[in-house]
């Protein structure tokens, strides 16, 4: 006699739906990527009307959070099953000048708060999600008068941004189904030789998916011998961060004094903490910040946050996103977008525009990657075929 199927329960049909992965082929969770990506360009935009020569770094860090926390405030109000819909900062926002390449983001208690001065190269770099999708982006740009027209920017910070601006292009026409993640990793290395700048080892792109950052599908900024990643395929419906940041030093960058304020909580770690701040601290990530990188800002008591900090980080409680610099009087240009691989083509839902005509570089692209960059980057959609008329009887 046969088997008689198993009749699931109201109870595990619900936890089964819960655990399918939904991708963007679902409209409700590309929705709310796109949600997501307005808030963080809305935060970008407002941060680039802030970047004056005498503001404080502190402060716009601040105003970046507060942008996409306020905007995430007046969208999805409405309970999900009894559940609020978790949104917020998905990566603290981060101004990094000069030299300076990524993660600062300092603390109220910093004594040497950075002031921005004319003529300084700022990178700013923001994340927001809604229900878990995430959406992140970063821009460079000068401090005071913009580059114009009539006064354009030449030299090697034009030819740094350039190269930074044409690897994003390249990447993005490279995330196709069926390309590999090695394409795009040589593909950058072409374009920094052809600038004449070093792409930045160290910095990663990797696919996003719900409440997850930095998935285990990496594509590499620069080849090291001791940095390997695993080649694989795009596919269809996946979703990219491509953080590009680009040098005219050795494309080395180093940690240096300034203090690493910037952390995520290691899921797959655990360990009974000693000090009460540390436990107090750990508590409160698992609470508030228990899969995405948050700052030691953003906690209740920030003096006994970094008091806690040491023993969970000793412990790899929580992973570490250290502050990283070139040398003093290296340029930088550092730029981050979010790419959804839809049937149309790779769509980039966050980043601004790169003022291509105020920004002059005298440098020639090869052959190789200007084949990359005539590549069209949506599917042309097909004209449906007129109908004949049948022949009148």
């Amino acid at each position: 006699m046969a088997d008689q199927p198993k009749v699931q329960t109201d109870e595990e049909v619900e936890r089964s739906d819960e655990e399918v992965e939904l991708d963007i082929s679902n409209s409700d969770v590309c929705t709310k990527y796109r949600e997501a990506g307005k808030i963080a360009n809305l935060a970008l935009q407002g941060l680039v009307l802030q970047v004056k020569p005498g503001a404080k770094v502190l402060d716009l860090c601040k105003f970046g959070d507060m942008v996409i926390t306020k905007k995430c405030g007046t969208i999805y109000q409405k309970k999900v099953k009894g559940k609020a819909i978790d949104k917020g900062v998905a990566f603290p926002t981060c101004v990094s000048v000069n030299e300076c390449v990524c993660h600062n983001s300092p603390l109220e208690s910093d004594a040497n708060i950075d002031v921005l001065k004319d003529g300084d190269m700022v990178k700013l770099d923001v994340g927001c999600y809604v229900d878990g999708y995430i959406a992140v982006a970063a821009h460079t740009m000068l401090c005071g008068e913009q580059p114009s027209l009539d006064n354009p920017l030449l030299g090697s910070q034009a030819d740094v941004l350039h190269a930074a601006h044409v690897a994003c292009e390249v990447a993005q026409k490279l995330l196709r189904p069926g390309n590999t993640n090695s394409q795009v990793t040589k593909a950058i290395h072409k374009v920094a030789e052809d600038f004449n700048v070093r792409a930045c080892s160290g910095v990663l792109s990797h696919r996003m998916k719900r409440f997850v950052i930095d998935g285990n599908k990496v594509i590499l900024l620069r080849e090291e011998t001791d940095q390997k990643v695993e080649d694989f395929c795009f596919e269809l419906n996946e979703v990219y961060s491509i953080d590009v940041a680009m040098s005219t030093g050795d494309g080395k960058p180093k940690e240096m004094q300034s203090r690493t304020t910037i952390f995520k909580r290691s899921v797959d770690k655990n360990y009974m903490l000693k000090m009460r701040s540390s436990r107090t601290l750990f508590n409160e990530v698992n609470a508030k910040f228990p899969a995405l990188p948050f700052t030691l800002r953003a906690l209740e008591d920030e003096r006994q946050a970094r008091m806690g900090v040491v023993e969970c980080l000793k412990h790899e409680l929580i992973h570490p996103y250290p502050v990283l610099f070139e040398k003093k009087g290296d340029h930088i240009a550092h730029f981050k977008f979010t790419v959804l691989l839809l049937p149309s083509g790779p769509t980039r839902i966050t980043g601004l525009k790169f003022e291509a005509e105020t920004i002059k570089s005298d440098k020639i692209l090869s052959d190789d990657i200007n084949a990359i960059m005539s590549l069209a980057s949506k599917k042309k959609k097909k004209k449906p075929k007129k109908k004949v008329a049948p022949d009148a009887a």
